[in-house]
């Protein structure tokens, strides 16, 4: 049989890290995965989507949600997500519901956002490390991926970025920065926040280069806060991006049931919130209508926000459990370095330097072989700037037990390589 002669994106293709991690879980029913994101599965709101799916469903003045949606997404969901974000970001004007598209989890939303913007060779500067899917996605776009510099404190990241821009600029490569993406909130994979003065200083430097890309922030994980919120507000309320064009990811699905699948983008830039949709109309012409009735009307009853809280309980006992179980096995005296999390899902720690964790390394594959699987944190950094001896730990799909066992066999990997 012959080949078909594939374009330029299917012969960049290849198969997601994600999927070979979960195929070497899958394989090995013993293994503790302490590497997928997922969120935890005895937990999910059955009772609430049952009793809201019933509801809904015994209406006869509610049976087109069973019907074919709008592109954009249900009015009424785009208003409740609009006024949610309003909320957490302290406006007393609230945010147009019109800039808001609901999605097939805010994956896709990322995916659209970054195709309707680069072409192959086109440059992103990311945060390091970063969401590694993003990575991936951008590779599967041809895209050159460039590290920001890697620093919480707002004047170093002034400077440093002026730095990195004024290369670019003196290379001639400043022309084809398409896209910076942050991740701002309790981020995938680190845990960390950015507060409005590093973002501040961010838009500050790529202003005072006259570079003015597109920012995409993603806050997946804002609402998985384990005490109180993050107190830095959006881009899309701090007047350093008003020059901007910003686009917000959010979504449901990581503080509600991942099933379901309902992400959200919230972008005010008429033009490139208008392309995005026209490309999502060509690729699904409207993210199930279904799915999307359960989400608004769990955010009108309430049951969202119990959900959500329930599980902010639940992933700060779990964090702990891990934080602690590493430290009893004397992680941090043998120079294992991470902070305890204030939400989200992941555990980031780094190794003594020069220890290799990478994928090829021996000790992922002794890991492995001792029964617990992690993520190299050499997947989450663009290649400019990627260093081998860190991991990424998730707790959100473990049982507490599993964590515990998990973290004995991750340390007695450790020391069979150390």
């Amino acid at each position: 049989m012959h080949n078909p002669h594939y374009s330029s994106l299917g012969n960049r293709l290849t198969a997601p890290v994600i999927t070979r991690l979960m195929k070497q879980a899958l394989e090995n029913p013993d293994l503790v995965s302490l590497a997928a994101g997922f969120t935890d599965t005895p937990s999910l709101p059955v009772e609430a989507v049952q009793k809201t799916a019933q509801k809904l469903l015994d209406d006869p003045s509610k049976t087109e949600v069973l019907q074919y949606g709008t592109n954009a997404g249900r009015p009424g969901l785009r208003k409740a997500l609009a006024d949610r974000l309003t909320r957490s970001d302290h406006r007393e004007a609230p945010y147009d519901a019109e800039e808001v598209l609901i999605t097939n989890g805010s994956q896709q939303a990322l995916f659209l956002a970054l195709s309707t913007l680069c072409d192959p060779g086109d440059i992103v500067l990311v945060e390091s490390p970063t969401y590694f899917v993003f990575l991936e996605n951008a590779r599967a776009l041809g895209l050159e991926v460039r590290s920001l510099p890697d620093t919480d404190d707002p004047e170093q990241l002034f400077q440093q970025t002026v730095t990195l821009l004024e290369d670019l600029q003196a290379k001639g490569t400043m022309a084809r920065v398409k896209a910076v993406y942050l991740v701002s909130y309790f981020s995938n994979p680190s845990s960390a926040s950015r507060s409005e003065a590093e973002k501040e200083a961010l838009a500050k430097a790529l202003a005072n280069c006259h570079c003015h890309p597109p920012i995409i922030e993603d806050a997946a994980y804002r609402d998985l806060y384990y005490q109180k919120p993050w107190p830095a507000r959006s881009i899309l309320s701090l007047e350093a991006f008003a020059s901007f064009p910003c686009l917000y990811l959010g979504t449901t699905t990581k503080p509600f049931a991942t099933g379901l699948k309902i992400g959200s983008l919230h972008c005010p830039h008429q033009e490139w919130r208008e392309k995005i949709l026209h490309l999502k109309g060509n690729e699904d012409f409207g993210t199930a209508n279904f799915t999307q009735a359960i989400v608004e009307e769990v955010l009108s009853t309430g049951a969202y926000d119990g959900q959500v809280e329930k599980l902010r309980s639940l992933y700060r006992k779990k964090a702990e459990i891990l934080h602690q179980a590493l430290i009893d096995e004397g992680l941090r005296h043998e120079g294992w370095r991470w902070e305890g999390p204030k939400g989200g899902l992941y555990l980031w720690l780094e190794a003594p330097s020069g220890f290799d964790a990478s994928p090829e390394s021996p000790f992922f594959q002794k890991a492995v072989d001792e029964g617990v699987l992690f993520v190299p944190g050499s997947l989450c950094m663009a290649s400019d700037h990627r260093k081998h001896n860190t991991v990424r730990l998730s707790f959100g799909s473990t049982s507490p037990e599993n964590l515990e066992v998990g973290a004995r066999r991750f340390a007695k990997a450790w020391r069979q390589m150390a």
